[in-house]
């Protein structure tokens, strides 16, 4: 007989097919073969979980759970019952009950390694740091191995980072976890690199800095051996904690003299400069001077010291580094920052940039180098600077058109740079318009000059020439901002389609089209533009506020619902990854990570932007299909909205826009300040709270808005049932409120610069009446007679031509579009109400029909709120035809338009560049079309619902 191999469990050969379903996406076939299964062999749990997966992917959640939990109940100890439990949960979002499964588990086999370990990162899914400890020390007793003991440490260190009371971290969890890593030290069990870390980072939240200190110099300290200079760097740190500037300036010198170009030691080298001139510090007469080495303490010592790294790098053959170069500027404007003698020690600010330039002018870093010492020139000195750099240009020969090009990239790489830092000195501002005209021809000359270089490039790589193509655009933008000559933003938009198209993967390009093409109420193009830009993870918060703020807005709703998700579903997926990466840490050792992932996670959740996509997305959906497709009650059940709860962290909102993202050589008076961001975060949260309040006074129109829970069951009468009035009463009270604070905060008219934070819809909403309009609808029946004036005198201020040509130019007014879309949010809500009124005026009115049969009297009149509300249905139903009349003229209006007719003004190469303008003009076009119809035929379903408010 042959010798038998690996046995393998029948089961496994039985369940394959179905996981092979399940892995291909064939559902139903998977939970068919999971029934045949288990028809023969009814005992098998893992058959009856995988079939509550296949439940669970097609939608049937709550069959799923009930599977599952048979199979829960039963404890099952087999890998495949627990493995696939766990996937399930996981789907669920249910993290919680995978601890339980395991638990049980552990129970009935108390000395598996694999069911231990698995149950310790079942608690770290939900962060049970306590239950972390205790599950890493069962691990460790039955395995002694090291990682398991620091799981256990780490889960201490856990318990002290989100401790409330952070004297109980100070006094219990760190110094228990320090004398944990202590009895290892003691005990010279320590072997990985990792577990120094980790003790390092303890001794350091402790505040025990000399004792790190002993640690990364120590031993111990070798075993840092991952990353470069990773002791150095923890040294540094922790002498600058300890305030040993003497060591900190030795250590730094040491650095620097073994890599001149490695920038982190050049400030901690000047700062521990000025902190020991600060202290008068001298060295001691005999002996070393600190244990680091010899200190330089006066000023003429470290500008020798920077000009010795100089001298070092101008006898080099090779390319020299920038880094010396650079420190002896950053020393020059710490000396002016702080007003000493010695300030031009250095030497003139002016030459030592005109010496940088020729050194490293051709490389794209160097405007970038360079732009933040700008302020050491005087004013005067601007033009002087400037022509001093173009005498270093070599270009050729001049041509027809009176400009002369460079030959190759280096010397176009140079004469950029000039023209960027002109722009940055504020030289390109104070041209008049037609010296800015002058310099657009320019620009736009050098950029098509420059295409030659890069003719066989690779798609994905961007134009050596990009840059002229972008300044002339921002040039375009200051003539059209100073004069609101709108010819100027077409030709701009026209420019930018044309770098785009040589240069399809430049995201500046796309940033600043997408930014123009919204403040001109055209949404349609941005949307490919914003998918282009190929958004990863974090920048979904960081940069999506440049689509969201604009989606709603502009009328494309199902555009708008789409980017809403773009979002969503980065912050919806953040939890669940955030916990896998935190997992990851514990397997690898990565123990100084796992703060990180949990910091990442907490700003996340804490989001200014995640929060008014919530609130946009439903408000949306609301919109969308309240009353249309669903009722408004089912719409508000489905999303599992209550208006009692208020889910957006206030007290811990956090701002993570990116408000830098575009590339901006405007000089220091145009740019953003700190106050422009603070009144920016204060407009947004303001008009998130107007948001937020219309979406839960919305859902206390329905009972299925105010399910009462647990957690608000003060709130709730003896039957149970929440008080609806008082809560409604109280929400309006906080909306009031909130109009009022947001109208002093409009009061200021912050004006933003164009690449700075776009303004929000709160000052529009306010000065075109819609949040008065909606929150007198949300009062009901008290303002029932003034609702129709209100919503009239929106649709009027809607009015206009949304697109016209005069004297052959192309003139938008995209603010009309956001007021027509404010005008159907408003009908919305007063529709809602008023089908809320209905509900309780039909019983009223039937009952005063009936007592008048009784006294068969006729002349006895209807209260004046039945007929008030008569007349308001009869006035929307008038309101909601002219709206959508007024939308039909301006559809044929817009569609009649000849935009071929137009003529272009100072367009040079008339063919090419006059198609990339009018591209973008039929992209307005088509895109203000999209947009009315969709708000159109939102009105007419809206208008539809009029019939079923008939009392």
């Amino acid at each position: 007989m042959a010798a038998r191999g690996h046995v393998q469990d029948p089961n496994d050969r039985r369940l394959r097919p179905i996981y092979d379903y399940l892995d291909n996406g064939n559902n139903k076939m998977a939970i068919q073969q999971a029934d045949k299964l288990l028809k023969k062999h009814k005992d098998l749990h893992c058959a009856k979980v995988l079939k509550a997966i296949g439940l669970q992917r097609t939608g049937k959640q709550d069959e799923a759970f009930s599977l599952a939990q048979e199979v829960t109940t039963l404890e099952p100890t087999d890998d495949n019952s627990l493995q696939a439990l766990t996937i399930l949960y996981r789907e669920m979002h249910r993290p919680e009950l995978v601890t339980k499964l395991y638990e049980a588990a552990v129970k009935k086999v108390p000395l598996s390694e694999e069911y231990h370990s698995h149950l310790f990162m079942a608690y770290a899914r939900v962060g049970e740091y306590k239950k972390m400890q205790q599950a890493g020390m069962a691990l460790y007793k039955i395995v002694p191995k090291n990682p398991y003991y620091f799981w256990s440490v780490m889960s201490l260190v856990m318990q002290a980072i989100s401790a409330k009371d952070e004297k109980l971290a100070q006094t219990m969890f760190l110094p228990l976890a320090e004398r944990m890593v202590e009895k290892m030290v003691k005990e010279e069990k320590i072997e990985a690199e990792a577990e120094v870390q980790l003790y390092f980072m303890i001794l350091e939240r402790l505040g025990k800095c000399e004792e790190a200190l002993d640690v990364i110099r120590g031993p111990l300290g070798e075993k840092l051996t991952s990353e470069l200079q990773s002791r150095e760097r923890k040294c540094m740190m922790l002498y600058t904690r300890l305030e040993r500037w003497p060591e900190c300036n030795a250590l730094a010198q040491k650095l620097l003299l073994k890599n001149p170009d490695d920038w982190q030691f050049y400030p901690s080298y000047f700062d521990s400069l000025f902190h020991l001139m600060d202290q008068s510090w001298s060295p001691p007469e005999d002996g070393e001077h600190c244990s680091e080495g010899s200190v330089h303490h006066t000023v003429a010592e470290v500008v020798r010291f920077v000009e010795e790294r100089i001298k070092v790098e101008d006898e080099k053959d090779s390319r020299s580094l920038r880094g010396p170069y650079l420190a002896r500027l950053e020393l020059m404007h710490r000396l002016r920052e702080r007003g000493y003698p010695e300030e031009n020690l250095p030497g003139e600010p002016l030459d030592l940039m005109v010496q940088f330039f020729r050194k490293f002018g051709d490389k794209p870093c160097c405007i970038t180098d360079l732009k933040i010492y700008l302020h050491l020139l005087s004013p005067d000195q601007h033009v002087q600077f400037i022509n001093q750099l173009s005498e270093v240009v070599p270009l050729g020969e001049q041509g027809e058109d009176g400009f002369a090009f460079p030959e190759d990239t280096k010397s176009l790489q140079r004469h950029l740079c000039v023209c960027q830092l002109s722009r940055a000195l504020g030289l390109h501002h104070s041209l008049d318009v037609s010296g800015k005209l002058r310099l657009i021809a320019e620009l736009k000359a050098h950029y098509h000059h420059g295409l030659k270089f890069g003719s066989s490039a690779l798609k994905t790589e961007l134009q050596f020439s990009d840059m002229y193509c972008l300044m002339a655009a921002h040039v375009y933008i200051d003539l059209w901002t100073e004069t609101g000559d709108e010819d100027m933003v077409w030709q701009c938009l026209g420019l930018l389609e044309e770098g785009l198209s040589h240069s399809s993967s430049n995201a500046q390009f796309k940033l600043l089209l997408l930014l123009l093409y919204c403040r001109l109420g055209s949404f349609e193009p941005v949307v490919d533009l914003y998918s282009s830009l190929d958004a990863k993870h974090i920048q979904h918060d960081t940069i999506g506020f440049l689509l969201t703020r604009y989606a709603e807005s502009l009328g494309q709703f199902s555009a708008a619902s789409q980017s809403c998700n773009f979002s969503l579903r980065f912050f919806h997926s953040n939890q669940k990854d955030t916990s896998e990466y935190i997992i990851q840490a514990y397997k690898y050792g990565a123990f100084e990570k796992i703060p990180e992932f949990i910091a990442l996670r907490n700003r996340l959740n804490q989001s200014l932007h995640f929060a008014q996509v919530r609130t946009e997305r439903m408000l949306l959906d609301l919109y969308l299909e309240a009353d249309v497709v669903l009722s408004l009650e089912e719409s508000v059940k489905a999303m599992s909205l209550s208006s009692e709860e208020d889910d957006v962290p206030w007290d811990t909102l956090r701002d993570n826009r990116d408000l830098t993202v575009f590339t901006n050589w405007d000089h220091k008076q145009r740019q953003l300040t700190d106050e422009h961001r603070t009144r920016s975060m204060e407009e947004e949260t303001a008009w998130l709270r107007i948001r937020s309040l219309t979406l839960r006074l919305l859902a206390s129109l329905t009972p299925s808005g105010h399910a009462t829970s647990q957690q608000n069951s003060e709130m709730s009468n003896e039957n149970g049932v929440g008080d609806r009035s008082s809560l409604h009463r109280s929400l309006l009270s906080q909306l009031n409120q909130t109009l009022h604070a947001a109208a002093q905060i409009t009061e200021k008219q912050t004006q933003y610069p164009l690449l700075g934070p776009p303004s929000t819809r709160l000052a529009s909403a306010l000065s075109v009446g819609s949040c008065h309009c909606q929150a007198a609808a949300l009062q009901l029946s008290v303002h029932l007679q003034e609702l129709e004036s209100a919503g009239l005198e929106i649709l009027n201020k809607s009015k206009g031509d949304l697109l016209e040509m005069k004297e052959s130019k192309l003139k938008t007014q995209p603010s009309l579009l956001e007021n027509l879309v404010f005008f159907l949010e408003t009908v919305s809500i007063v529709l809602w109400s008023a089908s809320y009124c209905a509900k309780i005026l039909r019983p009223l009115k039937t009952s005063l029909q009936k007592k008048k049969k009784k006294k068969k009297d006729a002349n006895t009149s209807m209260p004046l709120v039945v007929c008030g509300y008569q007349e308001l249905t009869g006035d929307l139903q008038d309101l909601l035809t002219q709206a959508v009349e007024h939308i039909r003229g301006q559809e044929s209006g817009i569609t009649a338009l000849k935009l071929a007719s137009l003529t272009l003004e100072g367009c040079s190469r008339v063919g090419e560049e006059e198609s990339f303008t009018k591209a973008a003009m039929d992209k307005v076009q088509s895109s203000y079309l999209r947009s009315l119809q969709e708000v159109g035929d939102l009105l007419k379903k809206r208008a539809e619902t009029i019939k079923n408010l008939k009392i």
